[in-house]
C-alpha cells in the first residue's frame, strides 16, 4: 500500500511540476507579444525589443529543460 501511495504522490507531483510549465509557457508568450506590441506603439530602441526576446527566450528555455526533467522521471518510474 505504501508503495502504491508514493507513486500517486509522485505522479501529483509531475502533474503540478506540468502545470506550472504551462503556465509559464502560456505567460511567456502572452508577455512577449504584449511587450512587442507595447514597443512597437512607443517606438523604443530595438535593445529594448531585444531585451524582451531575450526575457522570453529565457522562460522557454526554463520550459524546456523542466519539460525534459518531467519525462525523464516519468520514464524512470516506468
Amino acid at each position: 500500500m505504501s508503495e502504491m501511495s508514493n507513486d500517486l504522490n509522485r505522479q501529483k507531483s509531475l502533474s503540478r511540476q506540468a502545470r506550472v510549465v504551462s503556465v509559464v509557457i502560456a505567460g511567456t508568450m502572452i508577455l512577449w507579444m504584449l511587450a512587442q506590441f507595447i514597443g512597437g506603439q512607443l517606438g523604443l530602441p530595438t535593445h529594448y525589443v531585444f531585451l524582451f526576446d531575450l526575457f522570453a527566450l529565457a522562460g522557454f528555455s526554463w520550459a524546456l529543460v523542466v519539460t525534459w526533467q518531467i519525462w525523464r522521471k516519468r520514464r524512470d518510474a516506468e
